[in-house]
């Protein structure tokens, strides 16, 4: 590797949620010995650390401590690529998928209470569903909500 890119691949692996923090625990001889390797990149460690069990023949708890890793995340990583090959060793964003406090049912009662009351605030609008759904939700969830609708239906 390149001194004056290491700086900018390090970077691009941060930007992107692939930085193996930690880098310094690989023991694997590609990732000492070659520049190829690149202990910094998650993916291409786990990648690795999945062949040397499949291909290599080694023990789980082998590998996992030559990449500096537990035998959990040995395993969580072999089923993500069984199911979605190389890309479920991609860094996936963490939290809830889609709206979980937003439903279809409590964006309808907002729809229906601002054909009421076209005035009615997000503040408000959070209280309302509080009230109803027992559900707290940032008002500037609503407003982002209720924008978004709005410039989908512009699109249409």
């Amino acid at each position: 590797m390149k001194e004056k890119d290491d700086g900018v691949k390090a970077e691009s692996l941060r930007r992107e949620g692939a930085f193996n923090r930690r880098w310094r625990h690989v023991k694997d001889s590609q990732f000492v010995e070659s520049d190829f390797f690149d202990p910094r990149d998650g993916v291409q460690m786990k990648y690795e650390m999945l062949r040397r069990v499949r291909t290599d023949g080694w023990p789980v708890a082998r590998a996992a401590a030559a990449f500096g890793l537990s035998r959990l995340t040995f395993y969580q990583a072999q089923s993500a690529f069984e199911e979605d090959g190389l890309a479920g060793l991609l860094p996936r964003k963490r939290g809830p998928r889609g709206a979980h406090k937003l439903t279809d049912e409590v964006m309808d009662f907002i729809a229906a209470t601002l054909s009421d009351d076209a005035s009615a605030r997000p503040p408000e609008l959070a209280r309302l569903v509080a009230e109803r759904f027992g559900v707290a939700v940032h008002p500037r969830t609503i407003e982002r909500r209720l924008a978004a609708a709005a410039a989908e239906k512009k699109r249409r």
